[in-house]
């Protein structure tokens, strides 16, 4: 009964919240022209000083504000499965909390090598030369190293992350999409750009860069374009299984790298924000309620009213977007955020670990001389699709906070399919005659400590690490 009036309550404050919020009376300077394509956010401070000076609070950083989210915070480790599901490319090596949308370009040049290997295509939503970089150099941009791209970018803006240009038109400052990605994918499932509403832009600008993506290969293994895997979607519902079945569509050349353990290339998941948000069973998307809502909520400043620009989780901001609309104390919602997020934590960690079991068996049956090649072939792609579908929540940030029943509903399918392929792999090995190991949370962990030590003490499992996987059993 308690959840039902909770959801009741963020429908009704939803609705009410999208209807009745919808312009912000403000102080600007009107004097104050900005150039066409500036992109130096202190060229806008001087227009919207407010806004500006809301934008660079993003540079703080924040400590504690979060269960499974701290700023520059290790994201692998806590989960150890992570090392197995990953080990052959560079999320494996290093993957790290971002400190926030100002910083996201000097975190990409500060994290491992490995993770740029991609090339140039790796800085999309980086920067805000990209589209111009894209048009001036055509497939270069996607293949070329990363660097070699990077150092086109002028010399002074070459570790500036998000700006205003990005998100905003400097004539009108009306909301815009900046990025090719977003609207080739809404293309794709048949919205028109020229029908988006007011609403649906707070949430879209935000699209250009949450969502998952993927980058097309050619034969060598060079980058070649990158899109949003929406094409076997639809508004309202991008869900997993319709981007798998892109993802898995050999003429899409989606396949990005060659996981160790089972010996076959994958496809992989990137910050599903949008599309957890918006799929069927989101309370708060039903409602009308978009992104800015909840991480740009209004504020006051002196006598003018702003949308603040630092974007963050209202577990940061002490609750405050949520009171908007909920009349329940800023602890009971807070409690109502983690005990789902701990929910979700549960169920992604069993099913972790149940892919990871699949994983390291697989591994044992391609050594099991005699092996059914069959059943062998039938038990990877099952585990790809376990893979895919963990992934989706774990890369996602909110911990499932954005779409609960969906969350939990994908989580399930992933720990179904992890079984499913350690059944398979289990049985080929015991038909050739061959001892299937068992594999339990200890016994995987100790493979990961065995496997992925640190060398360094930066990258790679450190076992001072503290675990967040716990199960809720475990409290």
């Amino acid at each position: 009964m308690l959840r039902l009036r909770f959801g009741i309550a963020v429908l009704a404050g939803g609705m009410l919240f999208a209807g009745g919020c919808s312009k912000e009376p403000v102080t600007v300077n009107a004097s104050i022209v900005i150039p066409e394509g500036e992109k130096d956010p202190a060229v806008w401070g001087k227009k919207y000083p407010h806004h500006y000076d809301s934008y660079l609070k993003n540079k703080e950083r924040t400590q504690g504000y979060s269960k499974y989210r701290n700023d520059n915070e290790d994201r692998i480790g806590p989960w150890p499965f992570q090392f197995i599901l990953w080990d052959g490319w560079g999320m494996g090596v290093e993957y790290n909390e971002p400190n926030g949308h100002i910083d996201m370009l000097r975190d990409q040049i500060a994290v491992d090598p490995s993770r740029k290997k991609a090339g140039g295509v790796c800085l999309t939503c980086k920067s805000p030369y990209v589209p111009e970089l894209k048009e001036k150099l055509g497939v270069d941009y996607f293949r070329k190293p990363y660097e070699e791209i990077r150092a086109q970018i002028p010399e002074k803006h070459r570790e500036m992350g998000l700006v205003c240009i990005d998100c905003h038109d400097p004539k009108t400052q009306e909301l815009r999409l900046s990025r090719w990605t977003l609207k080739e994918a809404l293309r794709a499932i048949g919205k028109e750009e020229g029908k988006i509403t007011r609403q649906e832009m707070r949430s879209l600008v935000c699209a250009q860069c949450h969502v998952t993506y993927s980058i097309s290969k050619d034969a060598e293994g060079k980058s070649t374009y990158v899109k949003f895997p929406w094409a076997k979607g639809q508004w309202g519902n991008i869900s997993i299984e319709a981007v798998i079945k892109q993802i898995k569509d050999k003429e899409e050349h989606l396949l990005e790298w060659k996981h160790k353990p089972t010996d076959q290339k994958l496809g992989h998941i990137r910050h599903p924000e949008f599309e957890l948000f918006s799929a069927p069973g989101s309370v708060h998307w039903a409602a009308g309620v978009a992104c800015a809502d909840c991480h740009m909520p209004y504020e006051r400043v002196g006598q003018s009213k702003i949308s603040s620009h630092r974007w963050q989780s209202p577990l940061r901001g002490n609750m405050k977007p949520c009171l908007q609309c909920h009349n329940q104390s800023q602890e009971w919602l807070k409690q109502q955020v983690l005990n789902i997020q701990d929910r979700t934590n549960h169920m992604f960690t069993k099913a972790g670990y149940a892919v990871a079991r699949a994983a390291l068996t697989i591994e044992q049956a391609i050594k099991t001389p005699g092996v059914d090649a069959k059943a062998l072939a039938k038990a990877k792609d099952i585990y790809h699709e376990a893979y895919l579908r963990n992934t989706w929540i774990g890369a996602e940030n909110s911990m499932g906070f954005h779409n609960p029943p969906e969350a939990m509903r994908v989580l399930g399918d992933a720990l179904d399919q992890g079984r499913q392929a350690e059944i398979i792999a289990r049985e080929a090995i015991l038909k050739a005659k061959g001892t299937p190991k068992e594999f339990d949370m200890a016994a995987i962990d100790a493979v990961v400590k065995e496997r992925y030590a640190s060398k360094d003490g930066k990258t790679g499992f450190r076992a001072n690490v503290p675990k967040k996987a716990a199960l809720l059993g475990d409290r």
